[in-house]
C-alpha cells in the first residue's frame, strides 16, 4: 500500500539513533604493528579517539562484541514496532573494510555462515519477524479470536554507479551492469518513496527470505582492493514490506442501559510497515585502495553518493539550517533514503570504524559524520489505512456521545433557560456530601478503635480491683479457689 492510502494513527518526533561498532584488528594490521587508537571511557556510550577526542552515541560496541548483542540492543525493538505499523531503517556506514557487510549480513558468506555468532542483523531480524507472526497467530487461537493475516514481501536492489539494479531479477543480463537502468524512483502524494520496476517477491518463512538474500548477494558488485579483499562496489538495500490485517476490540459502554448486552465491538484494521536494511559501500581514498580504471570510477561514484548523503545529514542535523532546502535529489541514494532521514521512519545508523592508528583520519571523519546524524528528527507515525482510521474515530465519537447521553439521563448535565449546558447543582452537592460522608466514616472507624482500647483497659482495671478485694493484709489470698476464679 502506498503512503497515499495511509493515515496518521499516532505521530511522534524521534531522533535518529546511532550505534558505533569497533571491528577487531585484522591480520595485516597486526603484522604491520598498527596501534589501537580507540577506547571506551567509563561511560558505556562514549568512545575516545586518540587522547583528546571523545564522542557520545546511543550505543558503543567494542571489538569483542558479538553479533547477537548488537541486534538485541539496537534492532529488536524496531522489528516489534513493525507489528504496530511503524517504518524502520537500519543502515551501516563506514570506510571500506570496516565490517559493514559482515554486520548487516548482506554478504554471501554471511548468509551461509553456520556459526551462530557470525549471523548478521538481517537474518536475525527476519527470524524475529516470522517468530512474532507465529506468536500472534497462536495468541489469537488461544483467545478464540480470528487470526491476524500477514503478507510479507521482499525487495533487494543495489545502487551501482548511480543506477538502480534489481538483484532479484533472474532474467537480468549479467553484462548489463554498466548500462542504463529502467528502474525509476517516484514519490507519492503522502511523501512516500517507492521504486518502479523492481521485483517484489512474496516470502512466507525465514527460509524463503534467506533464499532471496542469497540470490541477491551472489549478484552484488564486489571487487578486491588494497584495503579490502572483497570490497562492496555498490550500495545494497534489502527491503521488507509487512502488511497486517488484524482484529481490534473496542470496549465501550452499552448504548442501552436497560439491556444486558456485550459492549465489546469487534472491528478490523490494516497496518503496513516498511523495513529498510541498507549496506552502504565504504568510503575510500584512491591513493590507499590503489584502484584504477573501472574500480576507480566505482570509488568516485561511491564517494559522490556518500557526499550527497553527508550534505543531507548536515542540512537536517544542523540547527542553523532548519527549514532550509534539503538536497535529497542530488543523488539516487539520498532519494531512496528520503523516508529514513527526516521522514516517517525509526532510523538506526550503525557506524563501523577501524581501531588502527593508520585509519585515524577515516575513523575521525566517520565519527563526525555519525555525530551529525544524531541531530536529525524524524516524524514517526503508524501506517493505518483510511477505513480503519475512520472506524477508530467513529468508535471514539460513539463512546463520547454515549457517555454524554448517560450524563443527561442521570441528571448530571442540564440545560438552563438560555440553552446553555451546565452541571446540575444537585449532582455537585451530592458529590460534596459523598466526600463528607467518606470523611465521617474514617472518623467513625478511628473512634471505634479508641472505644475498643478503652474497653480492654477497663476490663484490666476491674480484674485488678476484684483480685485486691480477696487478698489479706499479708498479701495472701484467704480463699485460693476464689482467687483462681477471679484470675
Amino acid at each position: 500500500m502506498s503512503m497515499s492510502d495511509t493515515e496518521e494513527k499516532k505521530e511522534d518526533e524521534s531522533s535518529v539513533r546511532v550505534a558505533i561498532r569497533i571491528r577487531p584488528q585484522n591480520a595485516r594490521e597486526k603484522i604491520d604493528m598498527c596501534q589501537v587508537c580507540t577506547s571506551l571511557t567509563d561511560e558505556a556510550r562514549q568512545v575516545r579517539l586518540g587522547q583528546d577526542k571523545a564522542f557520545t552515541f546511543d550505543h558503543v560496541f567494542d571489538m569483542p562484541t558479538q553479533q547477537d548483542s548488537i541486534y538485541n540492543s539496537c534492532v529488536r525493538q524496531l522489528i516489534d514496532g513493525c507489528f504496530e505499523g511503524y517504518n524502520a531503517t537500519v543502515f551501516a556506514y563506514g570506510q571500506t573494510g570496516s565490517g559493514k557487510t559482515y554486520t548487516m549480513g548482506t554478504g554471501f558468506d554471511s548468509v551461509l555462515s553456520a556459526v551462530t555468532d557470525e549471523i548478521g542483523i538481517i537474518p536475525r531480524a527476519v527470524d524475529h519477524l516470522f517468530l512474532g507472526i507465529e506468536e500472534r497467530r497462536r495468541q489469537a487461537f488461544e483467545n478464540g479470536e480470528p487470526a491476524p493475516d500477514f503478507k510479507v514481501t521482499a525487495q533487494f536492489m543495489e545502487l551501482y554507479n548511480e543506477e538502480i539494479l534489481d538483484l532479484l531479477d533472474t532474467t537480468r543480463d549479467p553484462d548489463s551492469r554498466g548500462r542504463k537502468s529502467h528502474n525509476r524512483i517516484h514519490e507519492d502524494a503522502g511523501g512516500g518513496i517507492y521504486v518502479v520496476g523492481v521485483t517484489t517477491r512474496p516470502v512466507a518463512s525465514l527460509e524463503d527470505t534467506l533464499q532471496c538474500l542469497k540470490s541477491g548477494a551472489l549478484s552484488r558488485a564486489t571487487a578486491s582492493t588494497n584495503m579490502n579483499v572483497q570490497s562492496s562496489r555498490s550500495h545494497a538495500i534489502f527491503t521488507l514490506h509487512i502488511r497486517q490485517h488484524r482484529v481490534v476490540k473496542d470496549e465501550g459502554p452499552p448504548l442501552d442501559e436497560g439491556k444486558d448486552t456485550d459492549s465489546t465491538q469487534t472491528e478490523f484494521e490494516t497496518l503496513t510497515a516498511k523495513f529498510h536494511f541498507v549496506d552502504l559501500a565504504g568510503s575510500e581514498r584512491l591513493k590507499r585502495t590503489g584502484a584504477t580504471g573501472e574500480r576507480a570510477k566505482e570509488g568516485i561514484s561511491i564517494n559522490c553518493g556518500l557526499l550527497a548523503l553527508g550534505n543531507v545529514i548536515s542540512a537536517l542535523g544542523d540547527k542553523m539550517k532548519r527549514g532550509s532546502h534539503v538536497p535529497y535529489r542530488d543523488s539516487k541514494l539520498t532519494r531512496l533514503l528520503q523516508d529514513s532521514l527526516g521522514g516517517n521512519s525509526r532510523t538506526l545508523m550503525i557506524a563501523c570504524i577501524s581501531p588502527s592508528d593508520r585509519d585515524f583520519m577515516e575513523t575521525l571523519n566517520t565519527l563526525k559524520y555519525a555525530n551529525r546524524a544524531r541531530n536529525i528528527k524524524n516524524k514517526v507515525m503508524a501506517n493505518q489505512d483510511k477505513t480503519s482510521r475512520q472506524l477508530a474515530m467513529l468508535r471514539q465519537e460513539i463512546a463520547a456521545l454515549t457517555q454524554e447521553l448517560q450524563d443527561y439521563k442521570s441528571g448530571r448535565r442540564t440545560v438552563d433557560a438560555d440553552g446553555l449546558e451546565c452541571v446540575n447543582d444537585l449532582v455537585t452537592e451530592n458529590a460534596m456530601l459523598q466526600a463528607e460522608n467518606d470523611k465521617l466514616r474514617q472518623r467513625l472507624k478511628a473512634l471505634q478503635e479508641t472505644v475498643e482500647g478503652l474497653k480492654a483497659r477497663n476490663s484490666n482495671l476491674l480484674s485488678e480491683a476484684a483480685l485486691a478485694s480477696v487478698l489479706g493484709a499479708d498479701g495472701q489470698a484467704s480463699n485460693e479457689d476464689v482467687s483462681n476464679l477471679i484470675k
